[in-house]
């Protein structure tokens, strides 16, 4: 019925052409909807204006309230024709509010009820959690929850009923943190934050936080390592924070959490020590667990576990769990040529680790066993990427001596190496 009504131009939000909710003008003087503009300013992190491309000085948004009330009695008049009257929006939180919040949240009696009105408030818009960030939310609920680590330790907060409260500040506070969908300079600060102790305090609960916390924390990890600054902060991550992150995928928390699990192995990783200490935690085996569980359809699942496995599989601890395993090369070699060219490619890399640095002869007659020789010698014959066929083939040439009677070596790759 609406589109048989002839709405007013100025009405329309320039990027949705919907009728304006909650209008608001930017500083070039373009009037959009809330939630369109925050979308675009905030979330995709654009800093120019979409309809005049003017770079902003500053994005504050202006709510348009004569142009709301003027949308909201057209509404009304032509309600009889199945136009619906928007309800007037909730106003922006004001900085003064969050601040006295903070305030009253540092009595223990009020802090829970703090806690709870802070997240209905950034549930309520990307303007609010702006502003809650601008205020030192995110500072003020990671001072909370490294005092209350400081004080006793999580596992004898859960086996203390007087202490169940303290355990859902602990829940409330990282959700917080989580929904305020943090700027990149916010989450290098809770990166810095006391020299590192909310990294610390943070994986204390993920070895033994409740199950929402803990998935909480690691999707707020992710979000910390993929922007760290300092490649330190990368390296000095303990041995107990790659145990922290292997449980949370042992105890299959949630779907999310198990993702974030991988971006922040893929994150830490490639620096310093990390490798081994991924390895000492028992990530190898578990990935090649989670690798042959795997359904067909997830496919960045796959390339994740590879592209971990691939970095787990550069150092010598990382080959010999990998070896250890008895599907690890029977898994890897399946997953080549199944799911993407990406996977291929890093499966292909692991089978180059391994053939170049562990190639035993019981390894190399397992690899001719299991068909692992077979595809390889196939990705030579199709298009799987560039780097794929050229360590596929290095890795034949390489071992072509001991595959000699195998059916599968290409003649041209045989016939390198005199018998």
């Amino acid at each position: 019925m609406e589109n048989e009504i002839e709405v007013p131009p100025y009405f329309l939000c320039p990027i949705t052409l919907e009728i304006m909710k909650d209008p608001v003008t930017l500083s070039t003087g373009i009037t959009y909807d809330r939630e369109s503009i925050e979308k675009w300013l905030f979330s995709q992190k654009n800093d120019t204006c979409p309809v005049t491309k003017q770079i902003l000085v500053d994005s504050e948004l202006t709510p348009n309230v004569t142009l709301r009330r003027v949308i909201q009695s057209w509404c009304t008049l032509h309600s009889s024709d199945g136009i619906e009257r928007f309800p007037t929006p909730k106003p922006p939180v004001r900085k003064l509010q969050i601040v006295k919040l903070l305030s009253d949240a540092k009595s223990p009696q009020k802090q829970m009820k703090c806690l709870q009105r802070l997240r209905s408030i950034a549930s309520q818009s990307e303007t609010n959690r702006r502003c809650m960030e601008s205020v030192g939310v995110p500072e003020f609920l990671a001072s909370l929850i490294v005092e209350r680590i400081r004080e006793s330790s999580l596992q004898e907060v859960e086996d203390n009923e007087s202490d169940e409260m303290t355990t859902r500040k602990y829940d409330e506070a990282l959700s917080i943190l989580h929904q305020l969908q943090l700027s990149e300079g916010g989450l290098q600060c809770l990166m810095r934050y006391r020299n590192g102790e909310f990294v610390e305090s943070l994986t204390r609960i993920m070895l033994r936080g409740s199950y929402e916390s803990r998935a909480y924390v690691v999707m707020l990890l992710k979000s910390m390592f993929e922007v760290a600054d300092d490649t330190m902060q990368l390296i000095s991550v303990r041995y107990e924070f790659f145990t922290g992150l292997v449980q949370i995928l042992h105890d299959h928390v949630s779907r999310k959490a198990s993702k974030a699990v991988l971006k922040v192995l893929i994150s830490v990783c490639p620096w310093g020590r990390n490798r081994v200490k991924a390895v000492e935690a028992g990530t190898v085996p578990l990935l090649i667990d989670l690798l042959l569980n795997l359904d067909s359809s997830e496919k960045r699942d796959c390339e994740m576990i590879l592209m971990v496995l691939d970095f787990l599989c550069q150092c010598a601890e990382g080959r010999a769990e990998f070896l250890k395993h008895c599907a690890g090369l029977a898994i890897v070699s399946k997953k080549i040529l199944r799911i993407s060219q990406a996977a291929s490619e890093r499966a292909v890399r692991i089978l180059h680790s391994i053939s170049k640095f562990s190639a035993t002869t019981g390894v190399l007659q397992e690899m001719l066993q299991l068909g692992v020789v077979t595809k390889l010698s196939l990705v030579l014959q199709v298009d799987c990427g560039r780097k794929a066929r050229e360590r596929a083939k290095e890795i034949l040439k390489m071992h072509a001596k001991a595959w000699k009677n195998s059916s599968c070596i290409p003649n041209h790759l045989r016939v390198s190496y005199p018998y």
